[in-house]
This record gives C-alpha cells, structure tokens and sequence, in this order.
C-alpha cells in the first residue's frame, strides 16, 4: 500500500514483550515515502538488565534498511528509552536522519511537530527513580498480559491488553494521561505548529485540543498501532490486526530486505 506518511513509536525492541513479528509484518504492508520513528524503538533500558533481541527484532531492522534502499527517508525522533541517541542528535546516519523533534509538512499544507513526548511527562523529568519503579509496575502488568493472552488463544479468543484497559480505569492514569497531552499541545501551539504527533504514554489517539490537532502513535508492546498520512493529507489511526486482515504483503519485498541487510 503506497503511502506519504507512517509513523510509528514505542515499539521496545530488546524488550522480551516488544511486537517485533507483527511490526514486521505489518510494515510489509506498506511503501512509504517517509517513515517516521517516534522515539523508544530500542529499549536502552534493557542494555542493563534483561535485555532479549530476538531474530524478528533483527528482521525489522532488516526492512526498514530496505524501505531506505527503495526510496523512502526515514526520521529518528529520540525518546527516553533510546536517549543513548541524543548525544549524537541532531545527526544523519546513512540516510537516517536523528533529531530529537522534526516538523513534518503535509501534502496539505499543515506543520506537524513529531516528538516523543517525554519531555513532558513530570514524573519522568523531575523523579526519575518514581518513574523506573513505575517501569518496572508495568513489567509486572505485561506478564500478566503474556499469560492471559495464552489462556485466551487456547480458548479461541482475540488478543486482549489488561495493561490498556487498567489505564483506562484507573483515575491517576487517566489525569496523567489528560495532564500529558495539555502540555504537548501547548508546546507545539508555541511552536508554531498545527499539531503533533507523538508517542509515550502507549495510548493511541486522534483528537482535537484546543486549535491543536493532537495524534499519539501508540505502540508496539500492547495496541500495535501506527499513524498513517494519506496522499491528501489526512492522518489515519490504524492497527496491525485490521491490515493482516485487509492488506497482502507486497510483492518481492522479502528479497529486497535480504539485500538491505
């Protein structure tokens, strides 16, 4: 499927939950003319403990090098787990350009800022051991997760995030989340922007605040989800389960990533 745009954040790899095998396959779906990386795409966190890179980690390095082979410009927006990057920020690497925030025009005209987003998150500035134990809380939520998941695929149900739907629930996580997405829109209204397109908080969204059109890529441990830029402009919201469904692997694309490598 030929698109502008794709976004994508959060995906964790070298973590033991990262989506990696259906990252893979989902970017097979698509050719892009630019593929934007929001930041937390290796986990740096896990260099120091428990850190798992799989085959199809290497697989979706693997093809975003042949995206770049055929065409596509790839950006590098840093986050806090891959913020070993921002000392060589802003950068290019090959064809990969590193920042820790672009501003993406387009087709229609609109300037969006694309930035991870941990700036913004209080705890993470200003009490970072809060946030590690919190890290390790969601570690904790995502076994969980691995294990009703199994059940749940053995009885014939869908996947299911019980990490998603107890922020969903829980008030602290709902005023964080709230309280995030303020200070991001106002930051990129000071910026001059129209909107934004970030990651972070793993929460998925497409909204309006304020003037500000506000899009959080979500991510690869729990949602699988990515944001999308038409040929006109629009930003769609989309997940991989929808496109395994709709979309065929483009053809010839295996070789092309083999060469890549």
């Amino acid at each position: 499927m030929r698109v502008r745009s794709l976004f994508i954040s959060d995906v964790h790899l070298g973590c033991g939950f990262s989506r990696s095998r259906e990252l893979f396959e989902f970017l097979g779906r698509f050719e892009p003319d630019h593929l934007y990386l929001v930041g937390d795409i290796v986990d740096g966190w896990k260099l120091k403990r428990n850190f798992v890179w799989s085959d199809t980690a290497s697989f979706v390095v693997r093809r975003i090098l042949g995206m770049l082979k055929r065409g596509t410009r790839v950006f590098y927006a840093t986050g806090n787990h891959d913020e070993f990057l921002r000392g060589f920020s802003p950068h290019a690497f090959g064809n990969i350009e590193l920042a820790d925030e672009f501003v993406h025009e387009t087709a229609s005209g609109r300037r969006l800022l694309v930035i991870h987003g941990d700036r913004f998150d209080q705890v993470t500035r200003h009490a970072r051991w809060v946030y590690h134990l919190g890290d390790r809380a969601y570690t904790a939520a995502l076994h969980v997760n691995s294990w009703m998941n199994t059940a749940r695929r053995a009885l014939g149900y869908p996947h299911w995030s019980f990490s998603a739907a107890l922020k969903k629930k829980v008030k602290t996580a709902v005023n964080f989340i709230n309280d995030f997405e303020g200070f991001v829109a106002r930051y990129t209204e000071q910026q001059g922007c129209d909107g934004v397109i970030c990651g972070h908080i793993h929460v998925p969204a497409v909204r309006r605040i304020g003037g500000i059109d506000y899009y959080n890529c979500g991510d690869w441990v729990e949602h699988c989800s990515a944001l999308i830029e038409h040929g006109d402009g629009t930003i769609e919201l989309v997940d991989f389960h929808a496109f395994q469904r709709d979309q065929p692997l483009l053809p010839g694309l295996f070789a092309g990533d083999e060469q890549a490598a």
